[in-house]
């Protein structure tokens, strides 16, 4: 009886120890695959950077499910927003977003505004800047401007990514700094614009830096300013001995343009605290990666991240300022 009332008592202090031992709130994290949306093209800054982080976490293990990149690009990267606007209390489905987050719906009347998903971080934010072919004697964006002007109005062509997105935001921008006429020619992505100006079948481009590095220090391609307040931070070099450090603003040329570019990761709708911060501490971990600094500094981000209430507002504010641009540039659905 003894041993009996002792074996009892163990099984007892043994169950009791095991229950305290099991967290009371266990912290959430993925039980499936993560669907990591991509609203733009392959070979894009977007698509780049996705498959980067995608490969980052595989690399260091830092989740137990895998994250599988998914391009939708249709009606401007509507289709990717609107897939996971409707994916509410569904935490195994994120999104990286760019400039489209805002010009999207604005531009095409479609049901999605970004206060329809969960902001979860910015990453960075992503610089552009004018690029032409190398062969063209064009060694500032002066001499650029000026053959555009010397040529007949609308035969000189600027290949972007999307109609009436943030790339030919900045090309109506510069037609009216200028006092010029490009034809605008829309791409499905960053990639296959940078294609189309090293074939010579475009004559400049806006491009993100990663969209066109591998083709300026390939010899195809040359930055002439970016579109940003100050220059670069990134002194190595990048080609020629020239870093990117060296490319001047295009306001210093005479071309008085700023625009930067939100590459930031939402949820859908209704994400619980838990679930956010789970993706929060994800990324801070992918951005403490030698990987990830090595990307940043390739493709010359400016490395500012944010969270929470700070993001939230950052985003509303960068909502405001697109309405204005697109408003400016006569981009603006019926409605809007």
């Amino acid at each position: 009886m003894t041993r009996r009332l002792a074996r009892l008592a163990f099984g007892a202090v043994a169950v009791g120890t095991a229950f305290l031992a099991a967290p009371a709130n266990a912290a959430w994290e993925p039980t499936r695959p993560v669907e990591f949306i991509v609203p733009a093209g392959t070979g894009g800054g977007a698509d780049q950077m996705a498959r980067t982080i995608q490969g980052i976490v595989t690399k260091y293990n830092l989740m137990k499910q895998p994250l599988v990149v998914v391009n939708k690009s249709g009606g401007a990267g509507g289709e990717g927003f609107l897939d996971v606007k409707a994916a509410g209390n569904n935490p195994h489905k994120i999104i990286i977003t760019l400039s489209n987050l805002f010009t999207t719906p604005l531009a095409t009347g479609i049901p999605f505004n970004w206060k329809d998903l969960t902001p979860v971080a910015m990453l960075a934010l992503d610089e552009f800047v004018l690029w032409v072919n190398a062969d063209k004697p064009y060694q500032t964006s002066k001499d650029y401007v000026d053959a555009v002007k010397a040529a007949p109005p609308g035969s000189i062509k600027m290949g972007g990514t999307g109609s009436k997105q943030e790339d030919q935001i900045i090309t109506v921008a510069l037609e009216k700094a200028a006092g010029v006429k490009l034809t605008y020619i829309p791409y499905k992505g960053g990639g296959e614009v940078a294609v189309q100006l090293v074939g010579n079948h475009i004559d400049s481009t806006v491009n993100n830096p990663i969209e066109a590095v591998a083709q300026w220090r390939g010899g195809k391609l040359r930055p002439l300013c970016v579109f940003d307040d100050k220059p670069m931070d990134y002194a190595e070099p990048v080609a020629d001995g020239k870093a990117w450090k060296d490319v001047p603003t295009c306001k210093s040329q005479g071309l008085d343009i700023e625009y930067v570019m939100l590459r930031g990761i939402f949820m859908g709708p209704k994400a619980k605290p838990d679930q956010i911060a789970y993706y929060v501490d994800l990324f801070r971990k992918v951005r403490d990666t030698p990987e990830w600094k090595e990307f940043m500094k390739s493709g010359a981000f400016n490395t500012s991240f944010m969270t929470g209430d700070e993001f939230a507002k950052w985003v509303s504010n960068e909502e405001k300022r697109h309405e204005t641009l697109m408003k400016e540039a006569g981009f603006l659905a019926q409605g809007n």
